[in-house]
C-alpha cells in the first residue's frame, strides 16, 4: 500500500516540474521577443499567439518567429570584389538631375541598399504571363555565354519543362547556367526535375533549403525575388514565377494577371549583383561574369534596384514606398495581391487620401489564399473612410505588385504590400524614374480598372457579421502571416 501512495505524489511532482518548466519556456521566449524591439504590433502578435496556443505557440514561434537582422549576406571582401568589377558596378546616374520627389525617392533607395542609378535604359513591360515567357524563351535560346535565373518557383508542368529543356540545351552547347529557387516555394516539385539539370551540367541550388530538424527555423524565410541575367545584356524582374498559371489562370482562375519588366542597359548590372549576392551567400563561389549592356540610344529610363530581406537592417521596401507614398502630390495607383500593410504604410495612404492625392488602391476579389483574402479586406474600410478608392479585381487572380506615384516614377518588382514581404521575404523591386512608364501604367491601370468594382462604404458595411469576424481575427495574425 505504501508503493502505491507514492505513484500519485510520483505523478503530482512531475506534472508541476513540466508546468512549470513550460511557464518559464513561456516566459523566456516572451522575453526575447520583446528584447528584439520588433515592431510593438508584431510582438503584440506573438505574445498573443504564444499564451493563447500552450503548445503550438512554441512550435509557430521555433518555425516562423525567429529573427536574422543584421546578419551579413556578402563578407565585405566579396563586396568589393564585385562592385571594382566594372560588370557589376553601382549606377552612376545624377541624382541631382531628378526632379524634387523622386531625388529623395532615390536617395533614401541608395542609402538602404546602395543601389545607384541606372540612365539610359531600354524596357519592356508585360502584362500577362503569354507575352513575357515568349519573350523569355526567345532570349533564353539566344544566350551564348551565360544565364543566371531565379525564381520562387519553378514548376515542373508544360512551361516549365519547356523552360528547362532550354537550359538543359544551352548548357550542354557551352553555356554557363546557374539556377536559385525557393526550397519552401518549390518544395512540391518533383526532385527529379533539378536532378536532370544537374546531370545536364547546370548549377541549380535551393535558396535556405529546410532540413528537419535542425534547419526547420528556414521555413520562415523565403526568397521571393524573380530576376533573370543573360549574356549580361538582358534581365527580366518582376512578379511572374515560372508556371502555366501565368499564361492560362490555373484550376482556380479564368486568368492570372501580373506584371513583369525586361530590361536592357546599364541597369542589368544591378540584377547581376543581386543574383551574385545570393549566390555567394548560399556558399557559392563568387561570379565574375560581365554585366550590363551598352546605353539605349534614344532611351532615357532611369531605374534604380531596390532589395530587402530579413537580413536587412532596415525594411528597405517598406521605407521606399513610405516615402513615396508621403511625397507623392498627385496619384497613388497601387495594385497588390494581399494588401496586409504596416500600420505607417496604411496611416501614410490614408493621410495622403485626405490631402487630396488620388490614392487607388487594387486588390483581387479573391485570391490564392482565403486567409490572406480575408485579412485584406479587413484594412478596407478604414481606407475607404479617408478617401482611398479600392478596387476589387473580378476577371481572375491579380498578381501584379505594382505602384504608380505622381506622373513619372514607377516601382515594379516581387514585394507584395504585406508584413511577410516586408519583413520576412528576400524582394526586390525595381524604381523607375520615367513620364513615359508612368503614362503606360497608368493607362493599364485604367484598363485592369473596367475589370474591377470599385468599393462603395454603404455596400462593405452590410457585409454579414460572421465575414467581418473572419477578417478580424485573421488581421490580428497579420503580422506574422
Amino acid at each position: 500500500m505504501t508503493s502505491l501512495a507514492i505513484i500519485p505524489d510520483t505523478l503530482n511532482w512531475l506534472y508541476w516540474s513540466l508546468f512549470i518548466a513550460y511557464i518559464v519556456t513561456i516566459l523566456s521566449i516572451v522575453g526575447v521577443v520583446l528584447s528584439e524591439n520588433r515592431n510593438p504590433l508584431k510582438s503584440l502578435a506573438w505574445i498573443t499567439v504564444l499564451l493563447l496556443l500552450p503548445v503550438g505557440g512554441i512550435i509557430l514561434y521555433i518555425f516562423f518567429g525567429r529573427n536574422i537582422k543584421n546578419r551579413r549576406m556578402i563578407s565585405r571582401r566579396n563586396r568589393r570584389r564585385l562592385l571594382k568589377d566594372g560588370s557589376t558596378s553601382v549606377g552612376n546616374g545624377k541624382l541631382e538631375d531628378l526632379t524634387g520627389v523622386n531625388y529623395r525617392i532615390a536617395t533614401m533607395a541608395r542609402s538602404l541598399s546602395g543601389g545607384g542609378l541606372y540612365e539610359n535604359n531600354g524596357i519592356d513591360i508585360y502584362f500577362n504571363g503569354e507575352d513575357k515567357f515568349k519573350a523569355f524563351i526567345a532570349d533564353i535560346k539566344q544566350a551564348r555565354s551565360y544565364i543566371h535565373l531565379q525564381y520562387y518557383i519553378f514548376e515542373d508542368d508544360t512551361l516549365g519543362s519547356e523552360v528547362a529543356a532550354i537550359l538543359k540545351e544551352r548548357s550542354r552547347a557551352g553555356v554557363k547556367v546557374r539556377i536559385i529557387y525557393d526550397h519552401i516555394g518549390s518544395l512540391h516539385v518533383n526532385g527529379n526535375f533539378f536532378k536532370e539539370m544537374r546531370e545536364a551540367r547546370i548549377e541549380v541550388f535551393p535558396f535556405f533549403k529546410v532540413a528537419f530538424p535542425p534547419f526547420a527555423s528556414k521555413i520562415n524565410w523565403r526568397n521571393h525575388r524573380k530576376i533573370v541575367v543573360i549574356d549580361g545584356q538582358i534581365g527580366y524582374i518582376g512578379g511572374m514565377n515560372i508556371a502555366d498559371r501565368y499564361i492560362d489562370g490555373g484550376k482556380k482562375f479564368e486568368s492570372w494577371r501580373d506584371t513583369h519588366v525586361r530590361l536592357t542597359g546599364p541597369a542589368v548590372a544591378a540584377l547581376q549583383y543581386s543574383f551574385a549576392v545570393d549566390w555567394n551567400f548560399m556558399g557559392q563561389p563568387l561570379i565574375e561574369e560581365e554585366a550590363g549592356g551598352d546605353a539605349q540610344t534614344g532611351e532615357n529610363v532611369g531605374i534604380q534596384l531596390i532589395t530587402s530581406g530579413p537580413t536587412s537592417r532596415w525594411s528597405n521596401v517598406a521605407l521606399v514606398f513610405l516615402k513615396a507614398i508621403s511625397s507623392a502630390t498627385k496619384r497613388i495607383y497601387l495594385q497588390t495581391p494581399y494588401f496586409l500593410p504596416t500600420e505607417s504604410l496604411n496611416k501614410a495612404l490614408q493621410a495622403a487620401a485626405l490631402s487630396g492625392v488620388d490614392v487607388r488602391v487594387m486588390i483581387p476579389r479573391h485570391s490564392d489564399s482565403v486567409i490572406l483574402t480575408n485579412a485584406s479586406f479587413s484594412y478596407v474600410h478604414d481606407c475607404i473612410r479617408a478617401g482611398v478608392k479600392v478596387y476589387l479585381y473580378d476577371a481572375g487572380m491579380l498578381h501584379a505588385k505594382t505602384m504608380i506615384v505622381d506622373d513619372d516614377c514607377v516601382t515594379i518588382g516581387s514585394t507584395n504590400f504585406d508584413y511577410r514581404s516586408f519583413e520576412h521575404n528576400f524582394e526586390g523591386n525595381i524604381i523607375i524614374y520615367s513620364a513615359d512608364v508612368n503614362k503606360q501604367m497608368v493607362k493599364q491601370f485604367h484598363e485592369d480598372m473596367k475589370k474591377s468594382t470599385r468599393i462603395k462604404i454603404a455596400e462593405w458595411r452590410k457585409r454579414p457579421v460572421l465575414q467581418k469576424t473572419k477578417e478580424s481575427i485573421f488581421r490580428l495574425l497579420s503580422p506574422i502571416l
